[in-house]
């Protein structure tokens, strides 16, 4: 089966959209996955270091690890392998390396899931997959794998949407939390969608034994985070 249709339709391009949307119930605004604990130790105070943060964060973290996820599970999807589909959910929650980390994904996993399940609640068939996801806890890239195989999206639209939104959370986020203006979290933005496509390409090309989930810098900060005396953030 190919991995990417030839074109989106209208109906496929816009639930991409809508899950890729900051608006969408959950809970993505609420974290900031280190970069607040970054701010607090001094490591990022401008527009630069910012971009520098969420920059290396997309190509570190997201395109070697989750981003990798979404690409298998959704294939998993398609092809309806429910053993590879809980091996890769199983792979996502044990490799988040702070209670912060992995709280933010099962919360964020059950919230997008009680979202697929009132948007598919006439659905038999489509509901019967969200609710077998339900049963597992999911996590956010399992269910989000799920929301866009349902959406009839391909696996390569799919990562761009999802590292989109994730890239649209992160800048609220250092808008937030450096501070900076709006001006400048266009800009970072715009350094990031031109650094997408080739981190889903990456995460696109990596096997079982190519995914990696190994930040120590970033697990320590969101470690010392969840003491952290003053917080904006959940993570």
């Amino acid at each position: 089966m190919s991995m990417q249709p030839l074109s989106l339709s209208p109906a496929s391009f816009l639930q991409l959209m809508w899950l890729a949307s900051p608006a969408l119930p959950i809970g993505g605004f609420s974290y900031s996955e280190g970069l607040e604990a970054g701010v607090n130790a001094a490591l990022v105070g401008n527009e630069a270091q910012a971009a520098d943060w969420i920059d290396q964060q997309l190509q570190l973290s997201q395109a070697r690890g989750d981003m990798a996820v979404l690409a298998q599970a959704m294939l998993a999807w398609q092809s309806d392998e429910r053993a590879r589909l809980v091996a890769l959910n199983s792979w996502v929650l044990q490799t988040r390396e702070s209670s912060e980390l992995r709280l933010q994904t099962e919360q964020m996993g059950r919230s997008l899931v009680a979202w697929l399940q009132n948007r598919y609640a006439d659905d038999a068939q489509a509901l019967a997959l969200v609710n077998w996801l339900a049963a597992e806890d999911a996590s956010y890239p399992l269910a989000f794998a799920l929301a866009a195989h349902l959406a009839g999206a391909g696996v390569r639209d799919a990562l761009l949407a999802y590292a989109f939104g994730w890239a649209e959370n992160m800048v609220q986020a250092a808008i937030k939390s450096v501070p900076l203006g709006q001006s400048a979290g266009q800009r970072i933005l715009a350094r990031l969608a031109q650094a997408i496509p080739g981190a889903a390409d990456h995460a696109l090309a990596l096997g079982d034994d190519q995914r990696q989930a190994f930040s120590p810098m970033l697990a320590i900060l969101s470690a010392r985070h969840e003491h952290q005396y003053s917080r904006l953030f959940r993570s």
